[in-house]
């Protein structure tokens, strides 16, 4: 179970500090004396030792500190902590460092040094420039123009006109940089809010947002974040729409890019990772086992680089996002039972990252245990996971909701659970119907579990064959995809007419898509 999430900012940022991080934080505040500091570090060391935080226990470690005194000192902790920080972090981070040149730059013009604060600006435009980071431009330009519009520094003939062309061009290149990470943003809030299109109506909505955003200017833009916002935009836009090709294809020119421009990895780590997160999922959705096998063994050795080790956020993603690739892994070679050995390393981690991980992730990781565990066929521990997914009253993925209702379904029908069966169907097929969510796969997988309770295991096999006969053909069809993206319907009703396990059914499937190649 992972630990309860307390509300306390100090709380939470005090607990997601490494052993380096507080010993850092605990020379800085030497360099000071005062008695507040001293409190502090008092403060510091008695909710570092706080399990959960507990506010009343704080107080009565705290001798001689009152309630309104404590929220001071905490206030106070916390600038201190993040100043701390800003002073240890400052050299792996590029913002960081540029934003200091340019304190550093507006301290001397204060001064009323403008030659030296000019050429600090100057230098540090050009590591911008040279790192893509246009959006620190324009308080630069800012300060330059301030500087030459107050004083008369000669610095260079036709001053005026140059800075003037560069604000508009940078002002332009923002501009379009904003109006496509929006459309990236809207796209992936759209996904997690509903998941894949569940009908006509969605993709028409998706389709006609693309085609309002996606100018001519906005498809000729040659920058990388444009490219980068672009292709994410595609992403989002195959995704929602099932079109697991274009998601490849594009998923493919996001991870791409870093390759022609291999110095923004380390400016952008965080969508590199994400990038091949996504090309590992266009493969997984495509079955392209070695794709997928030869991606994941990269994406392992980016986990391993010292940007990513020493970057709690990244560490945390990397950490997500190659425990979903391997749990996808079996999945498609229907190895389930080995897979399950994942689990236990995984929930151990998610409580150590608890502060740093969102909920729509831990939804998705309590579908995959649950599949995982209903694959090799522990019922009882899949419908665990299932009613975490069930009883949470999040507003996210209402297509996962769904699809955990029904896997819930199935994991009562392998139990043989029969008098809950008939209630169970109802209230799952009225929640999707609720949501809209019902294809034609899922009518005729509730129609066949309605009735098959009363049957015997002779009369059951007959109706396993009808049920493949009408849902096997749908395979392909653009709407009922997402059905079998979710759940594996076809090779469990291949498994109950076969008289296989699951697992074996889809394995047979991995070798002979290898022997065809």
């Amino acid at each position: 179970m992972m630990p309860n999430r307390s509300t306390d900012i100090l709380f939470q940022l005090i607990k997601s500090l490494e052993k380096a991080e507080k010993r850092h934080f605990k020379l800085y505040i030497k360099r000071s004396s005062g008695k507040e500091e001293l409190k502090i570090v008092r403060l510091f060391d008695a909710m570092d030792k706080l399990k959960d935080y507990d506010e009343k226990l704080l107080l009565k470690k705290l001798t001689g500190v009152t309630k309104p005194q404590l929220a001071n000192l905490k206030t106070h902790l916390y600038k201190q902590i993040l100043a701390s920080l800003r002073l240890l972090k400052s050299a792996d981070s590029l913002d960081l460092q540029l934003n200091e040149q340019f304190d550093y730059a507006h301290i001397l013009y204060k001064k009323g040094l403008f030659h030296q604060s000019l050429r600090i600006l100057e230098r540090t435009k050009e590591i911008a420039k040279a790192n893509q980071k246009f959006n620190f431009l324009p308080q630069a330009i800012a300060l330059e123009k301030r500087i030459e519009n107050l004083h008369i520094t000669r610095s260079m003939q036709d001053r005026a006109e140059i800075l003037s062309a560069e604000a508009n061009e940078v002002s332009r290149h923002i501009d379009m940089v904003a109006r496509l990470s929006n459309l990236a943003l809207k796209l992936y809030s759209w996904y997690v809010e509903h998941g894949h299109a569940r009908n006509e109506e969605d993709e028409k909505d998706v389709r006609q947002f693309m085609k309002d955003n996606l100018t001519k200017e906005v498809m000729e833009q040659t920058g990388f974040y444009e490219r980068l916002y672009l292709y994410q935009s595609y992403t989002w836009y195959a995704f929602i729409r099932q079109d697991f090709l274009l998601y490849y294809r594009y998923t493919k020119k996001w991870v791409d890019l870093f390759t022609e421009q291999p110095l923004m990895v380390r400016v952008e780590t965080g969508h590199y990772i994400k990038g091949i997160h996504n090309l590992l999922n266009a493969h997984f959705d495509l079955r392209n086992y070695r794709e997928f096998e030869k991606t994941l063994k990269k994406f392992e050795k980016v986990a391993q680089l010292a940007r990513v080790k020493d970057h709690d956020n990244f560490r945390t993603l990397t950490f997500i996002y190659i425990s979903t690739a391997r749990i996808n892994q079996h999945f498609m070679l229907g190895t389930f039972k080995q897979g399950l050995s994942l689990i236990p390393g995984i929930e151990e981690k998610l409580e150590e990252f608890y502060l740093f991980i969102d909920s729509h992730r831990i939804l998705v990781l309590n579908y995959k245990f649950a599949m995982l565990s209903f694959g090799s066929g522990d019922y009882n521990r899949s419908i665990d996971y299932l009613q975490k997914i069930i009883n949470d009253k999040t507003n996210l993925r209402y297509d996962l909701q769904c699809y955990a209702r029904v896997l819930h379904l199935m994991a009562h029908y392998e139990l043989g659970n029969d008098m809950l069966m008939e209630s169970l169907s109802k209230s799952v097929y009225r929640f999707m119907a609720k949501m809209k969510n019902l294809t034609t796969v899922e009518e005729a997988m509730f129609k066949f579990l309605r009735n098959s309770i009363p049957m015997s295991p002779r009369q059951l096999k007959p109706e396993f064959e009808k049920l493949l006969h009408t849902i096997k053909h749908l395979e392909k069809s653009r709407f009922e995809t997402r059905a079998f993206a979710y759940l594996d319907i076809i090779s469990w009703v291949e498994s109950k007419v076969y008289d296989k396990p699951m697992g074996a059914v889809i394995h047979e499937k991995y070798l002979l898509s290898k022997r065809k190649k």
